[in-house]
């Protein structure tokens, strides 16, 4: 039985975008995994989308789902991860690459050394969650027997902004 209240969600003010498919780049995955994010807003979760590119194609696309799921553990990255390692049959992406729009945390960070991604694009950085660089940097532990490429900032303005106004969005509705 659920004893919580539902929860509103304010409107989503943002719009998708619709990157080129003529230059399919760090910014064109990054734009892909922002529409994630706000089909989560809409969806009444925490804006955060991400999406797996292999050898060009993308395998794996999602944004969180922890409300709808009810699962601490259903964030855009594992979602992807679990999706991404369907589509190539096999649990090890090496070669792969996951774009999402905010740092990955210390559980999603863990998933993406544990999948053995090649790299990870994130778009704003998390300084109190973040591990990949924000907080700590996981994937630099000298013990990994693993490592991969990270960058941050790819589409960061956008993706900050679209985080912080759904927060704030929420804060005024509560009152």
């Amino acid at each position: 039985m659920n004893l919580e209240p539902k929860k509103s969600t304010p409107v989503c003010p943002f719009e998708k975008m619709h990157p080129s498919q003529l230059n399919r780049d760090e910014l064109f995955f990054m734009k892909l995994a922002y529409n994630q994010a706000l089909d989560a807003w809409k969806e009444g979760e925490v804006p955060i989308g991400a999406v797996i590119e292999y050898q060009g194609e993308i395998i794996a696309a999602d944004h969180n789902r922890v409300e709808s799921m009810k699962d601490p553990t259903a964030h855009a990255e594992v979602l992807a991860i679990t999706q991404a390692s369907r589509a190539l049959g096999n649990w090890r992406l090496n070669g792969a690459r996951l774009f999402v729009t905010k740092e990955p945390c210390p559980m999603c960070s863990g998933a993406t050394t544990m999948a053995r991604l090649s790299d990870v694009y994130y778009a704003c950085s998390d300084p109190k969650m973040g591990c990949l660089g924000g907080a700590t940097a996981i994937h630099q532990l000298p013990q990994l027997n693993h490592s991969m490429n990270v960058v941050g900032g790819v589409l960061e303005t956008e993706c900050r902004e679209l985080l912080q106004a759904f927060f704030a969005l929420k804060r005024m509705e509560r009152g």
